[in-house]
Formats: structure tokens, sequence, C-alpha cells
């Protein structure tokens, strides 16, 4: 029995390291998970441990390449932003991997923008908020004013993706997934690096850039693979749906932070839009993505708690709780700022934190009013990736495509659009490995990998 060619693709997230395969119709075929334990910087705050990351990508892939009834054909990679692994001039790690959540200096960020233009010139030209370390390129300008020693032996400067491809490979390389997703590094208007990189000397830190879907040889033994340059998981999430639908959408991707994501908009972002949380980023075709952020997911995790706690009910009753229209029927008299709907302003939280819960009859009455008010916020969110372009579907893929008092109540505030909760395992993972499909699938791209399921608006919610 011959072995199945695979491509095995590593997915590195915060919290989760994962290595799986996928067989040329891009169906799992294995899957491996770890857990490391943080370690701390020189100061004390929390970051990866490069050390273990990189022990455990030489012995899962040892492990795979063991496996008698996989051919591994290729290897990808994807990994979590904002986040730069330094090597020096021999090739070996120099300094922490800084954690992008580690404070920033408020009078080094002063500085920073007081001498390239001011907050909301540079913004707009790199498509960044300020987000002090969540820009990465922050990151390089902070280890030169605060730890010059440090900065001075840094040969290059690689993200996370990028340097587990260079353990595979010891090629360097900068990747345009990585570089252009609020860096403060890439400069959209000409589409180049902004000049402080220039001026600052970190051009010369940061390697050449490649195209998302380049292969190297391995020297990695068994090195009869192709090995990708990797990939900001952001932009790779995105791959599948770009490979199946190509006439213009916007995904909804949930999770903690739920992402509206519009390929088919490369408009220039306005003031408004950066001060509430919009960016662009890069495809892996280089081209622009308007994103916006919504931390619905996190406050949906807050308040069901809440609930459950008043009502005296498991966290679980909610999960499977079906879409009632006489409930949202009912809701509408009820309450007046229900009707606060299209014309609701983008708030940090949405109105339910507001309510009082003594208000409602039963806990489905106050979670069916909690989605109501996410969902407008969704809206607001979404209205700005969406307007001023010709997309008529919204696809949402994650924890929200699941519940049906969301999808039911999206579909109504959308009703000129067609609305579709999108399920496919690993969209990440199977969005690497799309990337580099051409140097190891001699099979057609597939366009079967993203199920739908369709929400047509109820009339009795229209809104």
């Amino acid at each position: 029995m011959s072995a199945t060619p695979v491509i095995a693709v590593f997915d590195v997230g915060k919290t989760n390291k994962k290595l799986f395969l996928f067989d040329q119709n891009y169906k799992m075929v294995y899957e491996r998970s770890a857990r490391f334990t943080e370690m701390v910087d020189e100061d004390g705050d929390p970051c990866e441990n490069v050390d273990t990351l990189r022990l455990s990508v030489f012995d899962s892939l040892r492990e795979v390449l063991r496996l008698k009834e996989f051919e591994i054909k290729a290897v990808n990679f994807s990994a979590y932003g904002a986040s730069f692994v330094y090597i020096d001039e021999d090739g070996r790690t120099v300094g922490p991997l800084y954690n992008y959540l580690k404070k920033y200096s408020p009078e080094l960020q002063k500085q920073f923008y007081d001498t390239y233009g001011g907050e909301e010139e540079f913004s707009s030209r790199t498509a960044s908020p300020v987000l002090g370390n969540l820009n990465s390129g922050m990151q390089l300008y902070r280890l030169k004013y605060e730890k010059p020693q440090l900065f001075s032996q840094i040969k290059y400067a690689l993200h996370l993706p990028q340097y587990i491809s260079y353990l595979i490979t010891g090629n360097v390389c900068s990747d345009l997934t990585s570089i252009g997703c609020h860096t403060n590094l890439w400069d959209f208007t000409k589409n180049d690096y902004h000049d402080w990189v220039r001026q600052e000397g970190v051009l010369e830190k940061l390697p050449p850039i490649v195209a998302s879907n380049e292969v190297v040889p391995a020297f990695f033994p068994g090195n009869n693979y192709s090995v990708g340059v990797g990939l900001h998981d952001s932009s790779a999430a995105l791959i599948p749906y770009l490979v199946n639908f190509h006439d213009p959408f916007v995904l909804i991707s949930t999770g903690t932070w739920c992402i509206s994501l519009n390929p088919f908009n490369d408009t220039p972002l306005t003031k408004e839009e950066l001060k509430n949380d919009c960016l662009s980023f890069l495809s892996y075709q280089g081209k622009p993505v308007k994103a916006s952020r919504l931390f619905a997911g996190y406050e949906h995790e807050q308040q069901v708690k809440r609930i459950g706690d008043y009502f005296n009910q498991n966290a679980g009753r909610f999960r499977s709780m079906e879409f009632n229209q006489e409930i949202i029927a009912a809701l509408k008299k009820k309450h007046a700022l229900f009707s606060e709907t299209k014309e609701t302003k983008m708030l940090k939280t949405s109105l339910f934190e507001q309510r009082d819960l003594a208000s409602f009859a039963n806990e489905e009455e106050a979670y069916h009013q909690l989605i109501y008010d996410i969902v407008t916020q969704q809206y607001t969110s979404t209205q700005f990736v969406l307007k001023g372009t010709n997309a008529r579907r919204i696809f949402v893929d994650g924890g929200f495509s699941k519940n049906a008092i969301y999808m039911n109540l999206l579909a109504s505030f959308f009703p000129e659009m067609e609305v579709f909760a999108a399920s496919m395992a690993q969209a990440t993972a199977v969005g690497t490995a799309l990337a580099i499909h051409r140097s190891w699938n001699d099979k057609p791209l597939p366009n079967d990998i993203v199920e739908l399921k369709f929400y047509s608006v109820t009339h009795d919610v229209l809104l």
C-alpha cells in the first residue's frame, strides 16, 4: 500500500501550537497539539519560550517523517502576528520574543509619532491604529532607543512565521502578510516600507520580501520536500474563501474578537475608521484587505456568565438555544433602547452591559437581548468595511456561526445581502496549505472546502 502524499502545516497560536497533515483533497489526516509554559523577559513580563518552540518544531517534524503511511511533499507555517524573533550573524536567537501586550513607553511613543508626522497622518499611511507593541515595527524602534546593545546584535528580525520556516530551511526572508498587518512598517499609499524604516536603520535588519506562494528546499533531514515561507494567521484564514468564492464578499471571523474582512475594499482608511479600530492588511496576493474589529466574543462570554448567575443557569444552556422571533417581537415593545439599531454609534461594549437583568422575564429573553445588542454593534463594525463596495454576501465563521439567534438577527440587519454561516475545520491551517498548492499538489484546487448554511430574512424581525 503506497504512502498518502500530504502537506505538513505548523499552526502556531498564542495558546495552542498545532501540527496538521492534509491530503491532496485538503482533508485532515493527522493532528498533533501542544501547549508551552511561558517564560519571562528581562523586565519580568511574560513571553514565548523560543527554545521550547524551536525544539518542538524539530521533534514534531521528525515524528511525522517517520510515519510510513504518509509521504511529506511540502511544509508550511502560520503563526500569530506582531511577534519578532531576532537572530545574530551566526543565526542564533538574541533577546526574547517580546509579548505584543507588553506596555510601551508613552514618552518613546510620543517621540516616534512627533518625528514622523503625528498619529493621525502616520496611522492613515500605514493603515495601523496606534497599538504600542502590537505594531511590531515599534518593537524594533523601542530596542534601538532603550536597548541599543541588543539592537546592534540583531542581524535579522524575522516575524514568527518566517522564523519557523528559517529553522527548516536556513533561508531568511520577509513576507507581506506579516509586514502588512498593523506593523507600522508598510506605507499603503506607496506600497513600500515607510520612510522611517530606512531612516532608523531598521530596513537593513529586515530580510528580502518574497512571495507568499514561494517555496525553498529544506536542509532538514529527509529534504525531498518543499518548504513555504510562512503566513500571518489572519491572512491564511482568508485564503480558503478567496479560493472558493470569486464574487465580492465580506467574511466575519468570530472568536474572542469578531473581525470583518473585506478583500474587495482597498480604499484608504478614514479618520473615523481608524478611531473605531479599523485597519488594513495585505493578503497572500499582496492586495490590501480592509478590516474592522469588535471585542464581541469576549463580551458574550462575560455577559453569558452574568445571565447564567442571575437566572441560576449553566452556560451550556445558551449554546444550543433556538431563535425565537416572538421573543424578539416582545422585546421590541418592551425596551425603548431596542430601537437604537443602525444609528447606534460604535461603543467599546454593547448596550447590554447597561441593562438591568431584573427587567427580563427569564434567561431566554435576556439572552436574545444580549445577542441583539451584540449584532447591533456588529452591524456598525461591518459597515465600516462594507460601504462603498459591491459585496453582496456575508460569510460568518467561528463561534457565532453556530449561534442560530446571532445568524438570524444578522440576516435581518442586512436584508439586502445573502448571509451564510460558513463551516470548515482549521481554516487557518488549510489556507496555509493552499498558499503553496502548486508546489506539491497536482490536483485542481478544491471548490468544496467551505460548507455554507443560508440564513434568509425573517420578515417578522426585519429591522
